[in-house]
């Protein structure tokens, strides 16, 4: 009888925690089981602020996703971002004698160029082959069976903050889950949303979260750079709460129900209620123009899509990014963000959303949800990694009855 290996995702964003429970087939195949997202707390622009917050936002996720499935998990794969990660090349060479390329000299050159990385105060998340070289010859995708002298390698290389992630692992291992590998959020989210002709002919995937909006050049099958901007959706909800002097909660509302990031011809006629701060009877109320809502929405959108248009720019990658941009994440989903993405970084767009795996709901099938996908396409295949064990880890796994065991006496 066919055998099938359990694993799980955990996308750990400011907006929402995510996790994904799902079954893989011998063939690769991934199927979802269970499924759940929870209001994110205790998270900043990417990073853990409050970790009891964060604790107790993780371990509901994760136990409503364990009830749908019907079963405990022991481990996760977890996804970072923030402005802490940062994204490098590596080339390294090494000799093999003149006879044919095995698995065994491309293990070790990777691991040779894994080891001399200076990392000081931080941890390597990514070392990802972008080509190898023979003899000093182009880049090729497979190496193996030829022959020659030397054998090179071309790695992107993504690190992030080490007590950052040391955090996240803490904040995890207290839910009595063990971290089996780490993932940056746009990497995973294009896994997940990409087809194959886009990650070879080159694109660029921007994920838009709620305290971030981070992005990941594909080209010729592999993550080529990666890099954040400090600015997402709860930026734009904080512009519309400054602008209309009205609490977040309403301008959330507002930004949810009428909000686009593209004028209209009928906005300076339709008139939004907005709340005053500080003000108890809906008397106080301000009425104000939807195209001002519209203006205040439209001037951060394009601010963050010029600030990831500058950080390619300076990365040298823009070359390889092509002509194809894939938007990701919640604040994505807001209308007219794909226009204005079109208009200000030139290039053709479209929304992303997790492909590759059967079980997702209606709710959990569109661009919101591509990293927690993406970690389960990660877990599967890892696309050549040099891979290490040196994933922080503080606390011993536990089932479903430890962690509710610590959740009572944290609580009670």
């Amino acid at each position: 009888m066919a055998t099938e290996r359990r694993i799980a995702a955990l996308d750990i964003g400011s907006t929402k925690i995510c996790c994904f429970i799902a079954k893989v087939s011998e063939a690769g195949r991934i199927r979802v089981t269970g499924m759940s997202h929870h209001a994110s707390a205790g998270v900043r622009g990417g990073v853990l602020v409050d970790m009891d917050a964060a604790y107790r936002a993780i371990l509901a996720a994760v136990h409503a996703a364990e009830q749908m499935a019907g079963e405990t998990i022991e481990e996760v794969i977890v996804s970072i971002t923030g402005a802490h990660m940062k994204s490098t090349q590596l080339l390294r060479e090494m000799v093999i004698g003149g006879g044919a390329i095995r698995d065994l000299d491309l293990r070790r050159l990777l691991q040779d160029a894994r080891d001399s990385v200076d990392l000081q105060d931080r941890m390597l998340v990514h070392a990802i082959p972008v080509g190898y070289s023979v003899d000093g010859g182009p880049l090729l995708r497979e190496p193996r069976g030829m022959h020659g002298q030397t054998l090179g390698v071309k790695m992107h290389l993504v690190t992030a903050n080490r007590a950052s992630v040391q955090n996240v692992a803490t904040c995890v291992s207290r839910c009595h889950l063990g971290v089996a590998d780490l993932a940056i959020a746009p990497y995973a989210a294009g896994l997940s949303a990409l087809v194959e002709d886009e990650k070879d002919l080159g694109a660029v995937v921007i994920d838009m979260g709620g305290g971030t909006t981070s992005f990941c050049v594909f080209y010729e099958g592999a993550a080529v750079y990666a890099d954040s901007v400090p600015v997402g959706g709860h930026h734009v909800t904080s512009d519309i709460a400054r602008g209309l002097s009205t609490p977040i909660n309403h301008a959330e509302r507002l930004k949810t129900l009428y909000g686009s990031a593209v004028p209209a011809a009928s906005d300076d006629r339709e008139l939004l209620d907005a709340p005053q701060v500080g003000e108890e009877d809906d008397a106080s109320s301000n009425r104000v123009p939807k195209s001002f809502l519209v203006s205040i929405i439209q001037a951060r959108i394009e601010e963050t899509f010029e600030l990831v248009k500058r950080r390619l720019d300076a990365s040298g990658a823009v070359g390889m990014a092509g002509q194809r941009v894939v938007l990701t994440g919640g604040a994505s989903q807001l209308p007219g963000v794909r226009e204005v993405a079109c208009r200000t970084l030139g290039k053709q767009v479209r929304h992303g959303r997790p492909l590759g795996v059967s079980g997702l709901a209606e709710a959990t099938g569109g661009p919101a949800f591509a990293t927690a996908s993406g970690l389960l396409h990660f877990a599967v295949d890892d696309r050549g990694e040099a891979r290490s064990a040196a994933v922080p880890q503080n606390a011993a796994q536990g089932n479903f009855l430890a962690r509710m065991g610590g959740w009572f006496r944290e609580n009670f």
